[in-house]
């Protein structure tokens, strides 16, 4: 199994729009591939689409804080690795 690399974590999500609120603390760009866990998360799933201060970005760097459109409910310290 390849060890995957975290690169962010959740501070925040928004259950009636199904955005998490993520500080980033590696890169991430649309199409990547990320894992999502926590102490009762777990999913994979595609970036589809993120934002930086409400513009749709195509890729975001370390200490970014974005708004990512999740799949599944995620909560608060879930952490955000790089598939």
């Amino acid at each position: 199994m390849v060890k995957e690399k975290k690169i962010g974590k959740v501070t925040h999500y928004f259950d009636t729009i199904g955005v998490a609120i993520v500080k980033l603390s590696g890169k991430l760009k649309v199409g990547d591939k990320i894992h999502i866990k926590g102490n009762t998360t777990d999913f994979e799933q595609k970036v589809e689409s993120m934002q930086v201060n409400h513009k749709n970005v195509v890729s975001a760097k370390p200490k970014d804080d974005i708004g990512l459109k999740v799949i599944d409910k995620t909560r608060a310290n879930d952490t955000i690795f790089l598939a």
